[in-house]
């Protein structure tokens, strides 16, 4: 019996039948917008598809020029664009799986001149105006999804998934929020859902019935002057009538001010809003955001919460996520955490996207798999994250890898970073550990190797990833009982008092105000949306209610020489959630401050021009890193050219992303 019966049981969507319960759900990689583009993305999603999931849909296709989210984005709106399609329909279909194209119109979110919406009202999220959709031009936009999906039909694709979700076009007709018409498509309900289902009907017109048409439709706005959840059930209804087959609930408008993605959301924190999708329709409805286990999607598939389960980032982080659960090798799945930094941010960024704990992803045809043309014998010096990843890839290439670790265990700074509220780096020491234990990989755990045994040892290759250690700031006092390191706080050696101030406002700064401010254990679903303001019954305006103040288990102020404004360094998809959560919870900020010394009645310092005394129990210092290298010197003059990767390299920030992506690379460079 498999372990997890319901994931792998077929289902009948529509025309199709799908093997298995996983779908890979959409999401842009850029990869549309590289001259390889194609290769590349026939390259990423064939690897997951050999990796068993059922279904792919792909990154947002524009159907016309004005629904383009960027100048360079990709648009299914000519024939002469089949062939590059067919390119990556072919190679899922060769890897076994089902793909559709997923049709997505920006409106008020492009960022481009061109924009258009359903009325001129602007998004707090891009400074552009939009051209208000004339009637004429609203029909014309409904032909232009159906002639998307009939030219997707062409291209080899077995369907379209309209994306009604997130705030694009189709959302910004269905909200008050975003839609002042008078003509037939503003106005009541049932004027402001006309849109969305005309793009259905004239869609499965086009199309005919042997062509699978999912939507994805928000099951929550999270937005004022979005739908609640009656307003929505009553379009989950009408979109089947329409001619839907499947239901993809998607959260939140990208300009919601409630977290859907990040770290800090609980797994399955929207299950309940994806239930009451499912109680109201009878075709299949999705779940989906915040699901990263097989062990988790079993449990929605068994509690009758939905029908399938998408998964986008997760199948980043682990492209063979379906075949191991469906193998019991579930331990072996390389996580998604939901940290978004190599995967929006990198968007954000105008970068290709790819995976912190999975640097390979979307870069399959540059590092692609199989062995190095010769083995070598390498040693790998630190067990942190540059390590850990650098004597995987290293190993998996077919070289003899040799890893040492001066402490006790593996992890380095990953094991300060899993004890911060909601960060999932557990799973990723677990994957790790796994992985080493079925290896061939030889791991010296609480060996402080020398220059002399590496010289002595004839290796090939040495590869330094021995880390950092917190820098001393030079104040009075620095040697103060009241003093402490953000690694003894994190680590649990020693606890600070009620009354706590953080010295630096970068992110290990944020991490121990995050780690000071919030009440440890499991994070409960319920208290995640009474804290943010989400209404569980989505009756209120948008699914919104006013949020629950916090009960706060002591008093923290952060500062930071630097006048600019704190947390620059946070990612730009969770940064704003963090700072906004930690101001919910009083967390003061001071910037531009000068430390004047640390004794027994607390901190002395001049902010703005005057000097103060923070009467405070601890003094957490979150000062910056140094880099541990010293070894490399001692090599050098041995004649061994050793390669620095991670904190030993840079140590400004620490960085798991960055030191991931060295030991990926370096280990592909042997």
């Amino acid at each position: 019996m498999p372990s997890y019966p319901r994931l792998f049981q077929p289902l009948q969507a529509g025309p199709v039948t799908l093997k298995n319960r996983i779908v890979m759900g959409s999401m842009r990689t850029r990869l549309e917008s590289e001259p390889d583009g194609s290769a590349r993305a026939a390259a990423f999603y064939a690897e997951r598809a050999r990796g068993g999931v059922a279904l792919i849909i792909t990154g947002g296709y524009s159907p016309d020029a004005a629904g383009l989210l960027e100048a360079d984005s990709g648009a299914l709106d000519h024939p002469d664009k089949l062939a590059l399609h067919r390119v990556v329909t072919d190679a899922v279909h060769a890897a076994g799986s089902l793909i559709c194209l997923q049709i997505l119109h920006a409106g008020r979110y492009a960022k481009h001149d061109g924009l258009v919406g359903s009325s001129d009202i602007p998004s707090p999220i891009n400074r552009r105006k939009p051209h208000a959709l004339s009637t004429a031009e609203v029909e014309q936009t409904i032909e232009s999804f159906a002639a998307c999906a009939a030219l997707a039909r062409e291209a080899g694709y077995d369907g379209v998934e309209i994306m009604g979700s997130e705030g694009y076009l189709i959302t910004q007709f269905t909200a008050t929020r975003t839609n002042n018409r008078s003509d037939q498509y503003g106005g009541s309900l049932e004027n402001r859902l006309r849109f969305p289902l005309e793009v259905v009907r004239a869609t499965r017109a086009r199309v005919g019935p042997g062509f699978l048409i999912l939507f994805r439709m928000s099951a929550l706005d999270l937005v004022e002057g979005g739908l609640n959840a009656e307003e929505t059930l009553q379009q989950a209804r009408a979109l089947e009538a329409a001619g839907v087959d499947v239901l993809d609930t998607g959260i939140g408008w990208h300009e919601a001010r409630v977290p859907t993605i990040g770290y800090m959301v609980p797994r399955a924190a929207w299950r309940d809003a994806t239930a009451r999708i499912k109680s109201a329709v009878s075709i299949p409805v999705m779940a989906t955001n915040r699901i990263n286990t097989p062990e988790l999607a079993e449990e929605l598939l068994a509690q009758g919460v939905a029908d399938l389960v998408s998964l986008a980032r997760p199948l980043l982080a682990d492209a063979a996520f379906a075949l191991k659960a469906e193998q019991g090798c579930a331990d072996e799945i390389n996580t998604c955490i939901a940290c978004n930094q190599a995967c929006l941010d990198f968007l954000f960024r105008n970068k290709v996207a790819s995976c912190l704990v999975n640097p390979r992803a979307c870069h399959e045809t540059l590092y692609p798999g199989g062995k190095a043309e010769r083995a070598k014998r390498v040693a790998v010096v630190g067990a942190g994250a540059a390590g850990l990843s650098c004597a995987i890839t290293a190993f998996e290439r077919g070289h003899s890898v040799t890893l040492y670790e001066a402490q006790a265990g593996i992890g380095g700074q990953l094991n300060l970073a899993k004890e911060v509220p909601g960060k999932e780096f557990t799973e990723t020491l677990r994957y790790f550990r796994t992985r080493l234990a079925r290896s061939s990989i030889r791991l010296k755990t609480g060996h402080r190797v020398s220059a002399n045994e590496l010289a002595q040892s004839g290796y090939d290759a040495v590869v330094l990833a021995s880390g950092v250690r917190p820098r001393l700031p030079e104040i009075p006092g620095i040697d103060h009982p009241k003093v402490l390191r953000y690694d003894e706080v994190l680590s649990g050696a020693k606890v600070p008092g009620r009354r706590v101030a953080i010295i630096g406002a970068g992110g290990i700064g944020f991490d121990v105000a995050e780690f000071l401010s919030e009440a440890h254990g499991d994070a409960k679903i319920a208290d995640f949306l009474a804290a943010w303001g989400v209404d569980p019954q989505g009756m209120g305006d948008g699914g919104l209610v006013s949020p629950r103040k916090e009960k706060l288990p002591c008093t923290v102020v952060m500062l930071q020489r630097k006048p600019t404004p704190p947390g620059k360094t946070l990612g730009a998809t969770t940064g704003w959630a963090i700072r906004m959560e930690l101001a919910r919870r009083g967390v003061a900020v001071l910037t531009g401050v000068s430390y004047q010394r640390i004794d027994d009645q607390g901190l002395h310092i001049l902010h703005e021009g005057q000097a103060k005394l923070l009467e405070v129990d601890h003094v957490v210092l979150c000062a910056g890193q140094e880099p541990v290298n010293a070894l490399r010197a001692e090599l050098a003059a041995k004649g061994i050219d050793a390669a620095l990767i991670g904190g030993a390299e840079r140590a400004e920030e620490i960085d798991a992303r960055r030191a991931m992506e060295q030991g990926m690379k370096v280990a592909y460079a042997l």
